[in-house]
């Protein structure tokens, strides 16, 4: 029987978790970086991104965004109440946020319309070839592989990574002053909600994760979830590669069916 696991120090603080976590966590940084730093959010931020690039990240990362509630949902259909500790605390903390991520798609076609992309475009336009990649990834895993290592695919890696964007691109007067001024305060609604100043939903998952996984998981076990979130990560980092390069129309994917 693994060791349980409970949290004894401050909850946004890595030093509060197992060693096996810690080192997890390190082995994901590089993957995670390449996100982080990713060369989107520099053009975001001096003002230089075209039309047809942001039009391509907001088509081609919205299917992420409309579908997360859904990959919540299908999370918290493992969860059994009463099982364990772990799935105690991710069924009240799934039930919790999924009707938030639901208003976060809303914000997300404001974000687009104040920036040149008519909502409709977002809703109908066919998305580069290749961004769909993350939604697709989070669809597997949160629909065939544990609780855990869903979680630690979409509400740790990636909720994290994009609440460290997002703090980046929000935080920028310059990109702020690029948009129309009418309408501003609603157009950068979906950033403020995710710049990650006061965040703690990755570490909420975070501490799901180890209290499902216990203080002695298997060395496989942690490889996998370790494999999951850079995974995670990788993926992301792909479909933001798709959004700089300029495709012709016949080169973009059907739309899931």
């Amino acid at each position: 029987m693994k060791a349980n696991f409970e949290l004894t120090g401050p909850l946004t603080e890595l030093s509060s978790y197992p060693t096996w976590a810690q080192e997890m966590i390190e082995a994901c940084e590089p993957a995670r970086r390449s996100v982080r730093d990713h060369a989107m959010w520099d053009l975001m931020r001096e003002g230089t991104m075209d039309l047809s690039t942001m039009r391509n990240f907001m088509v081609g990362t919205w299917s992420l965004i409309e579908r997360f509630p859904s990959f919540m949902a299908q999370n918290l259909l493992k969860t059994q109440y009463g099982r364990s500790a772990g799935d105690n605390l991710a069924r009240r903390w799934l039930v919790r946020n999924i009707r938030v991520e639901q208003n976060h798609a809303e914000y997300w076609l404001d974000w687009a319309d104040g920036a040149g992309v008519p909502r409709e475009e977002v809703l109908d336009g066919r998305p580069p070839r290749g961004t769909q990649t993350a939604a697709e990834w989070c669809h597997e895993v949160c629909g065939k592989d544990t609780l855990a290592a869903g979680m630690a695919a979409t509400n740790y890696a990636i909720e994290g990574v994009t609440g460290e964007w997002s703090q980046k691109v929000y935080d920028s007067a310059v990109y702020a002053e690029s948009l129309p001024a009418a309408g501003r305060k609603a157009t950068l609604r979906w950033l403020q909600l995710h710049a990650a100043y006061d965040d703690t939903h990755p570490w909420e998952a975070l501490e799901i994760i180890c209290t499902l996984m216990g203080n002695r998981p298997t060395p496989e076990e942690v490889d996998h979830l370790r494999e999951c979130i850079e995974r995670s990560y990788i993926s992301l980092h792909y479909g933001l590669e798709r959004c700089l390069v300029r495709q012709p129309v016949n080169h973009v994917e059907e739309q899931a069916a």
